[in-house]
């Protein structure tokens, strides 16, 4: 099975690598993080997962309809300048961008409030999560890492799939861009738009490109190995780079804990805005180690679901960032 073979391909990753220690009483935070480093190995300075990226700027327009959603600033009128990273998925920072492992990719947004703070979006290509909580996640880490060649049949991670068909349907979801630029993020996790009367409205984040374009594996494994991270900064030389940020409406009945299951395709979706990024850092290899994005850094107006995910990722990023810049 093709996604089976992409989580596979993973576990092989991982014989390459050292193995960090794992510590089985720690707080699930710190054992995904560790599971991570088991996988991937530990590389200095660079982040456990989604290692290799690149940075960009730009600013955020909020549409008209936003304000009448959600009370936050983020959506006054005002033109809101923006930092994005852009990211390959695993935590090694040497991964070519045209690998299948490269998949998820990531995009990382933060918004520079006038009051000076900060509003995080942390979203990927992927459409729904694979696993619906923070111990599953840690799990499939420590399956990867125990399947390598020579493993017994059925492997952990092949027990694992069985018993979560979430994995295989989401990663199913995903494939190579031919730039970053060219990609579809969404955000997993549901968060609460809260408007000037306090009624609330749970939604989903989409960040829309102008266009989706996916290559197929041939012509993926044939591109340079940094192709996504230098065809962007010189699409910007070109001209800015638009992005949709969407809201997806929860209807009754959808459900805002379990970031594994996806609401249906029919919910309205309603557009935040425009993100305009026409600019790249000169130095982003060191701008990206110094940046922390969490998904609930979040503004008045805008709070966090019922779903632990968002906690348990705030977790881990923060350690992963930690350790990265002792």
């Amino acid at each position: 099975m093709k996604t089976r073979t992409l989580v596979a391909a993973l576990a092989g990753i991982s014989l390459a690598w050292p193995v960090a220690a794992f510590a089985q009483d720690a707080p699930v935070e710190q054992q995904l993080v560790d599971a991570m480093n088991k996988v991937f190995g530990v590389h200095a300075g660079f982040r456990a997962n989604h290692a290799k990226g690149v940075v960009v700027e730009g600013k955020f327009k909020p549409s008209a309809e936003a304000a009448s959603l959600s009370r936050a600033s983020l959506f006054s009128g005002g033109e809101i300048p923006v930092t994005v990273r852009f990211s390959d998925s695993t935590g090694v920072p040497n991964l070519p961008d045209g690998s299948d492992d490269a998949n998820p990719h990531g995009m990382a947004v933060k918004f520079h409030l006038a009051d000076g703070s900060d509003m995080d979006l942390v979203i990927n290509s992927l459409k729904f999560f694979p696993v619906s909580t923070g111990a599953e996640l840690r799990d499939l880490f420590l399956a990867i890492a125990d399947s390598g060649p020579g493993a017994a049949k059925p492997t952990r991670l092949e027990q694992f799939i069985g018993s979560h068909p979430s994995v295989p349907a989401a990663l199913g979801t995903i494939a190579t861009p031919d730039s970053f630029a060219n990609e579809a993020y969404f955000g997993v996790n549901a968060f609460m738009l809260v408007d000037k009367a306090g009624a609330r409205q749970a939604v989903r984040w989409q960040m829309l490109p102008e266009e989706v374009v996916h290559l197929d594996k041939a012509d993926a494994a044939k591109r340079a190995p940094d192709f996504l991270m230098t065809e962007l900064p010189a699409r910007l030389k070109q001209g800015p780079v638009a992005f949709r940020f969407m809201a997806q409406l929860a209807a009754a009945g959808d459900d805002t804990k379990d970031p594994a299951k996806p609401w249906p395709d029919d919910r309205k979706l309603v557009a935040l805005g425009t993100l305009t990024i026409d600019k790249a850092v000169d130095d982003s290899d060191a701008a990206q180690k110094k940046l922390l994005f969490l998904p609930g850094q979040l503004t008045d107006g805008i709070e966090a679901s019922d779903d632990p995910m968002i906690d348990i990722r705030n977790g881990a990023y923060a350690i992963s960032f930690s350790r990265r810049n002792p």
